[in-house]
């Protein structure tokens, strides 16, 4: 069986383990939106060879008229006959900034607020909502009709509060606002039999906190005791194979039928984030 998918911020972390695990299927047509084709397409050729299924795309979140030409781009790929049975919004912003302190840090720092929250939500949010309107007439083409946003744990209110996580506001309130985006979009086009969610990738160790400064240990080990508590069973991050394939089970199975339009789900279907 052939099927679509169409992933955006494809060029490291769980975004290239999408486009490398979807593409090992030759059956299926894998179309990955990047800012920078350029790089994602030399690091493509050296680490995954040569694979006719899989395209990338330049995509820019941040800009409306790059995503336009995707789209377009997209259906070139595709022909007429051919809708997208998976948009896949992977692409984020995250702010490095604030990443391990709490939101007290920017009390005298009135400028940083603003600018971080406005490169978060223009990315997280207003980008998104842009993708899921211009590649929208190319899901309805399709039998299967599915658009999943790549959301965080650290949107889920009640997780927040049972271990009082302090930083990455700006970062977790960009992803709480995408969540209510999706289902705003889920309520419009449930009728149409178009399957809107969201969904965590679980901890997944992408590198990010490979170097991270001493300072932050502490606010990173406090966070994983926190994590402990919550979950007993919690053994560490887990890896980009992993949360892939956690969430292709979950995507294959979900419907509208089962109630699964607009919700937020772990990487587990449920609201086990780790």
């Amino acid at each position: 069986m052939s099927t679509v998918y169409v992933i955006t911020g494809v060029s490291k972390g769980i975004g290239f383990e999408l486009i490398k695990q979807l593409s090992q299927e030759p059956n299926n047509t894998v179309i990955g939106l990047v800012r920078d084709k350029t790089g994602t397409d030399k690091k493509v050729a050296a680490e995954l060879g040569k694979r006719p299924n899989l395209h990338i795309v330049r995509g820019d979140m941040d800009s409306y008229e790059s995503l336009k030409q995707a789209a377009a781009e997209t259906e070139k790929i595709l022909g007429n006959d051919k809708g997208v049975d998976y948009l896949i919004a992977n692409a984020a912003y995250m702010v490095d900034e604030e990443a391990y302190v709490g939101i007290d840090h920017f009390r005298d720092r009135p400028s940083d607020i603003d600018r971080l929250a406005h490169k978060s939500n223009q990315t997280n949010v207003v980008g998104n909502i842009h993708l899921f309107q211009l590649f929208l007439p190319l899901v309805q083409k399709s039998s299967t009709k599915k658009v999943i946003a790549i959301s965080s744990g650290m949107a889920d209110l009640d997780l927040v509060n049972e271990i009082d996580i302090t930083y990455g506001a700006i970062y977790s309130a960009s992803k709480a606002a995408l969540n209510i985006i999706v289902a705003k979009f889920a309520a419009q086009y449930k009728n149409e039999g178009v399957l809107f969610f969201s969904m965590s990738p679980g901890l997944v160790d992408t590198g990010h906190n490979d170097n991270i400064p001493p300072e932050a240990q502490e606010a990173l080990g406090k966070f994983a005791q926190g994590l402990l508590t919550y979950a007993p069973d919690f053994r560490g991050p887990i890896t980009p194979e992993q949360s892939v394939k956690h969430m292709k089970d979950v995507w294959t199975k979900a419907s509208l039928q089962d109630g699964g339009s607009g919700k937020f789900v772990s990487h587990y279907g449920n609201k086990k984030w780790v």
